[in-house]
């Protein structure tokens, strides 16, 4: 088959998940790009480590009381799930709808919501924002629970509008209100206890008492409402539907695929001011939001099917976040076959990194692209990778470096190049990137494997490797 089919399906697999061996490069481009798109876009089954499976050597991932429990435990299911596009979409919502400890101060609760993106994330986005609308983490998160028909707190309805689904210059401050006035009501259950804090936790294994959505008609505003130019006696599900029906919700969503899964835009608070790159590409993604009844798997399938998708112009324009680059390493080396110790020091590794999950660093989520690297990010990452890939203990690397040690070609400084990226992932180097690593592969010293593990640990420094 020819390379161009390989190199494009390894730009699909880093996009919509988190990279791929070459074997497994092999196997997807031998049904085809458009199977393969397909068979990331099939949810309807799974394989991973299982939960029960973690939890019998974590045990304290099953109350996930403390700050990195639902984290460790989400980079099990990014490091060994078939489904990747599942997580990588469940990132994607996290960094919009961002949600975080230091005020939840709930592990399940943000355990929970990263589920709901998981198995709602994919489908009608009118379904996500009204499954977020009730999501316990995100009640606490932006105070929904003192938003009382006599009282109305506005932090939720302001948010759902700027952040969530329309952007700045799109409502007006009586929108704001009148979003408020719908959500009354929409609170927790098991509240008692959260206001009481000598209750606030229950006994061991179980974690902390399990907030669930209340509807209390009592404290709802069932009056007459204007928003967004429609009036009725609006609820928090007609407040959402009539959010959806917005043009420029599908341009607010659109935009904010083009730049999680095809080329980085500047932040959000930049886009009342700031053209898309390619507002060709957002008007197909739009087309594809309301021809698909706000549908988020339409609009994925058009995305990855789409020439500005394909174009070998944004390969390697997106710079890996930390939670992506580890994810990507764990899938190659294989560490986890089953769970270990070192889950926390990889997860932790992500943090030093930059990106701490279920902690964005405010309610606008992380921002993206080349605010990832700095001097001290850039040095982790390239420890992190290098260390990871020059590792032949672990069965991944191991077993990338038998199959370099079986080819008889791969003698030669250039051609032990070519193997090496063929076998990270079919990664494709700039002329002054390949040239640097011939000349590395030159003077590398050791045997066989250990010279092949030394080259592996330059590619993986790559500022290729480092982007997507």
């Amino acid at each position: 088959m020819a390379n161009r089919d390989i190199e494009l399906i390894a730009h699909l697999m880093r996009r919509a998940g988190f990279g791929a061996t070459r074997e497994q490069l092999e196997n997807l481009a031998a049904q085809g790009y458009e199977a393969t798109v397909e068979q990331l876009l099939d949810q309807s089954s799974e394989r991973r480590m299982g939960d029960d499976l973690i939890r019998r050597f974590h045990p304290e991932l099953s109350g996930m009381m403390g700050t990195l429990g639902s984290g460790e435990n989400w980079l099990y299911r990014m490091a060994t799930t078939t489904t990747p596009l599942r997580e990588k979409v469940a990132l994607f919502w996290h960094g919009i709808f961002a949600t975080g400890y230091p005020k939840v101060i709930h592990g399940k609760a943000l355990s929970d919501q990263v589920r709901m993106f998981r198995y709602r994330g994919m489908g009608s986005f009118s379904d996500l924002l009204v499954q977020l609308s009730r999501d316990p983490a995100m009640i606490i998160w932006l105070d929904n629970q003192d938003n009382h028909k006599d009282a109305i707190n506005e932090n939720y309805g302001r948010e759902l509008l700027e952040l969530f689904s329309m952007g700045v210059g799109n409502y007006t401050e009586q929108d704001v209100q009148e979003c408020a006035r719908a959500f009354t009501g929409w609170t927790l259950g098991n509240r008692e206890y959260m206001e009481l804090r000598s209750m606030r936790d229950s006994d061991w294994p179980y974690g902390r008492i399990s907030w669930h959505f209340e509807f209390q008609d009592d404290d709802h505003d069932f009056g007459e409402k204007e928003f967004l130019g429609q009036r009725g006696e609006f609820n928090g599900d007609d407040i959402v539907n009539i959010i959806c029906q917005q043009e420029a919700t599908a341009r607010f969503i659109s935009r904010h695929m083009y730049s999680f899964f095809v080329a980085d835009e500047p932040p959000v608070p930049d886009w009342p001011y700031t053209e898309p790159q390619d507002p060709a590409a957002i008007d197909t993604l739009v087309q594809a939001y309301f021809d698909g009844g706000y549908d988020i798997t339409a609009m994925l399938r058009t995305l990855f099917n789409s020439d500005f998708f394909k174009d070998q112009a944004v390969w390697y324009r997106k710079v890996k976040s930390p939670v992506e680059l580890v994810a990507g390493v764990l899938r190659l080396t294989e560490e986890f076959d089953r769970p270990r110790k070192e889950i926390l020091d990889r997860y932790q590794q992500a943090i030093f990194m930059g990106q701490f999950l279920n902690n964005p660093p405010s309610v606008e989520g992380w921002h993206q692209g080349t605010d990832w690297i700095d001097t001290g990010s850039l040095v982790e990452r390239i420890n992190f990778a290098s260390q990871q890939l020059g590792d032949v203990a672990k069965p991944g690397v191991r077993n990338m470096v038998e199959r370099i040690a079986g080819n008889p070609s791969a003698v030669s400084p250039e051609l032990l190049v070519d193997a090496c990226l063929d076998q990270v992932g079919v990664i494709t180097v700039s002329e002054d990137t390949r040239r640097e690593l011939v000349d590395f592969a030159s003077v590398a010293g050791g045997d066989g494997a250990a010279r092949i593990a030394e080259v592996l640990q330059m590619v993986a420094s790559t500022h290729e490797f480092q982007r997507a």
